[in-house]
């Protein structure tokens, strides 16, 4: 496998989308578990920019079974498929530890990348990633369905309407009855635990509204089954705040039921709080002064995400999740571990 630095600088040129007979682009799935079954492959279904033209797992029976269902060719190797498939980009829903690999085969055919979070594993792995992109002429956004929800992009406009914001109380919450169950118990394969998997999104958002903080204080539990033996955090609470003022706290448990997702922000003039459909404006005494809500109809969201991917392959639309971007999650990310490993806490942008 080629790196990007051995690539003919004449080749590393983005290519023009592969429209194809129906005026869409075309698009493959890696990875078909329940993520890409339940989530993508719908999705793709119900695109006006994308169809699906192919499919690839590791499993052949995997393969097999869904290759007769979706009526498309199989593979179970990404190299191979991007060899014998004109495709435009690549749904990427695989486990952490392999997206290394997948994204690097899309780059050598410079094939564009919709990829599942996290972006990557570690800080060094990201920045790895987001030079071999830019040298390769791909676009890899991350899947972060809540900037495309409409309640979630109003929540700046009634934070603006709250006066001074100083605090945030924030938690994303569930319940996996095994959390050392297969590959996202191992912090070696998952790159970590709840942090980098579930709470990623929960991390998007933080930075989204507020921006990196200046510090982070986290503690993290892998005991929330002692009868187990895994290393990857089910639960953590991390501090963080910011030069300005505002600091904040967020929860995330893959162990804490029920499944609940929560930010409040809390102003000199009033808070907003905003929940999985609903957002709603209180007084600082509680009195809800306005209501949002919204009842998503399947699979919208899935599909407005790979709309919008197609317009940036176009270069209609920017990138809202690019590597650069993913870049700040992960120094988040790796300011929790290290600070859990410290005890102190970490400033992201001091990182290496």
């Amino acid at each position: 496998m080629q790196s990007a630095a051995s690539i003919p600088a004449q080749v590393l040129r983005v290519r023009e989308p592969n429209i194809s007979r129906s005026g869409k682009l075309r698009a493959g799935v890696v990875g078909l578990g329940k993520q890409a079954l339940e989530d993508h492959i719908p999705g793709l279904a119900a695109s006006d920019g994308a169809e699906l033209v192919a499919v690839c797992d590791e499993s052949s029976s995997v393969v097999r079974e869904q290759r007769e269902r979706l009526n498309v060719p199989g593979y179970t190797s990404v190299e191979t498929m991007l060899a014998a498939e004109n495709l435009d980009f690549i749904v990427v829903t695989v486990p952490h530890d392999a997206g290394q690999s997948v994204i690097s085969a899309a780059a050598e055919h410079h094939v564009h990348v919709l990829k599942e979070k996290p972006f990557a594993t570690s800080l060094t792995e990201a920045r790895e990633l987001a030079a071999l992109c830019e040298g390769a002429g791909i676009e890899v956004m991350v899947t972060l369905q809540r900037r495309f929800n409409p309640i979630y992009t109003s929540f700046l406009q009634l934070a603006d309407q709250i006066g001074v914001p100083f605090v945030v109380d924030a938690h994303y919450t569930l319940h996996v009855v095994d959390p050392s169950d297969g590959w996202r118990g191992q912090s070696e394969r998952a790159g970590g635990g709840c942090i980098i998997d579930m709470g990623y999104h929960l991390v998007d958002m933080i930075l989204w509204y507020f921006g990196l903080p200046d510090r982070v204080l986290a503690s993290l539990s892998a005991r929330a089954r002692p009868d187990r033996v895994y290393n990857a955090e089910d639960t953590a609470l991390i501090h963080f705040s910011y030069d300005g003022g505002m600091y904040g706290s967020l929860l995330l448990s893959r162990f804490i039921g029920p499944k609940s997702e929560q930010i409040r922000l809390v102003g000199s003039k009033g808070i907003v709080e905003l929940e999985r459909g609903h957002l709603r404006r209180l007084t600082n005494g509680g009195e809800v002064i306005e209501s949002l809500s919204r009842d998503q109809s399947w699979p919208s969201a899935a599909t407005s995400q790979i709309d919008h991917f197609c317009r940036v392959i176009e270069g209609l639309r920017p990138n809202l999740s690019g590597p650069q971007q993913n870049l700040s999650h992960l120094r988040f990310i790796a300011a929790c571990y290290s600070s859990a490993a410290s005890g102190m806490p970490v400033n992201p942008e001091e990182l290496s």
